[in-house]
């Protein structure tokens, strides 16, 4: 009894300082992977102007569509950091999901760009120029979205970013299509002048199966889904203090690059309500402690033996009913 009893020292600004660390983080890996994007895609620019390759074309337009997602993350980034309001309770991580849309919306745009330019040139043949051009700029390519993407891959993981990881996975897809570049050129070479546009499509499938992936990582991230191992490392954290009886119930969810969790443990009936509110908040700080990138956190107490009230109905003034649930609980 007297361990739970006892004060705990927990500083909050420590979350506080590692979520900003982790807002500086990602602009950082944007705004530079922003700059290696952007001359990337204007070299190869340049030569798609000198060789006329649709295949180039496709992965120049890929990359443009690359570079341009860091602007919207960047705004979601800077309104991640304005605190709670009346209106947005949560604060504005959210607005970090939602840039993660405008990726989805991007790589589409591409990929439809990079279609209509392939099928445009099966029906208007164009020869190319310029080979050893276009394969130096596949090479461009290829070095600077395979670099883009290991840094926003690895930052966007070390801060818990879905829409940062899905913008590096777009970049390391850009890396490859720029490679199949290169065969197109090679068929172009030996006299198969339909090779670049078939390069063209196989381009196109390959940005389909990249906007395949991003969707279903950042939808999940907006359906609330989190690794379930990370609700077992929760609830170890939990019943580890002593006086816990048992979880009655753990919701984690993410908000932005951050997470927040809600539980509801179960506590000997004799406590009184001071002691079972000092065991909630020492649970709270063993999450906090033991949960990374875990920024908040609300415990409820319940008393061992207590059942799941019914929905309590209560007519309206307009003739509907509210439902609600309660519960027996001690806590914060």
């Amino acid at each position: 009894m007297s361990e739970f009893l006892r004060g705990h020292s927990h500083d909050a600004a420590d979350q506080v300082d590692s979520a900003l660390e982790a807002d500086a983080a990602g602009r950082r890996a944007l705004l530079i992977s922003l700059a290696g994007l952007a001359v990337t895609a204007a070299i190869q620019a340049v030569v798609v102007m000198l060789s006329g390759s649709v295949a180039l074309l496709g992965d120049t337009l890929h990359n443009v569509a690359d570079a341009l997602t860091a602007v919207p993350l960047l705004i979601a980034f800077r309104l991640a950091r304005r605190p709670p309001t009346k209106r947005y309770t949560y604060g504005y991580g959210r607005a970090e999901d939602l840039g993660g849309l405008f990726v989805i919306a991007m790589i589409a745009v591409s990929c439809a760009l990079a279609a209509y330019e392939a099928i445009n040139r099966f029906a208007h043949p164009h020869p190319v120029s310029h080979l050893w051009a276009v394969a130096g700029a596949a090479v461009v390519g290829f070095l600077g979205n395979e670099a883009v993407a290991q840094y926003r891959i690895r930052v966007g993981r070390q801060i818990g970013s879905a829409a940062l990881v899905a913008d590096g996975l777009h970049a390391r897809t850009d890396g490859f299509t720029s490679l199949a570049v290169l065969l197109g050129v090679g068929g172009v070479a030996l006299g198969w002048r339909q090779a670049d546009p078939i390069i063209g499509l196989v381009i196109t499938v390959a940005i389909l199966g990249v906007l395949r992936s991003t969707v279903r990582q950042i939808g999940a991230r907006l359906m609330d889904a989190v690794d379930p191992a990370l609700v077992d490392q929760a609830t170890a954290a939990v019943i580890s203090v002593a006086g816990i009886a048992g979880v009655r119930d753990l919701r984690i969810r993410w908000i932005g690059h951050t997470l927040r969790a809600e539980v509801d443990v179960t506590v000997a009936a004799h406590l009184t309500v001071t002691e079972a509110h000092d065991l909630a908040h020492h649970a709270e700080a063993h999450l906090l402690d033991r949960v990374r990138r875990l920024t908040a956190a609300t415990v409820h107490a319940s008393p061992s033996g207590a059942h799941r009230a019914p929905p309590i109905t209560t007519p309206t003034d307009a003739g509907g009913s509210l439902t609600g649930t309660c519960h027996r609980r001690w806590g914060r």
